[in-house]
């Protein structure tokens, strides 16, 4: 344990950053399998309407520093493959 007080608050501070980083792994992780499950159904409409927000998503996660910019762009040329490809 910290016993210094900067020392403290960065650990309360690591914490809510991390619990804020999981949550939004979680809501892309979440889209990324409703997407796939409608390509997989092969509802070309429903996987049409959230490929917009899984991209936007992806790139969120970028600009916050979750997703690699390579690894993004692996996912979002993966999900145009799979929507054109239906």
């Amino acid at each position: 344990m910290a016993n210094i007080k900067s020392a403290k608050k960065r650990i309360l501070v690591n914490r809510a950053k991390a619990l804020r980083n999981q949550m939004a792994k979680s809501q892309l992780k979440t889209l990324i399998k409703k997407f796939n499950a409608a390509v997989t159904a092969g509802d070309k409409a429903a996987a049409a309407e959230l490929y917009p927000v899984v991209i936007k998503k992806v790139d969120q996660a970028v600009a916050r520093g979750i997703l690699h910019k390579n690894n993004a762009a692996h996912k979002k040329s993966e999900f145009t493959l799979k929507l054109n490809n239906m």
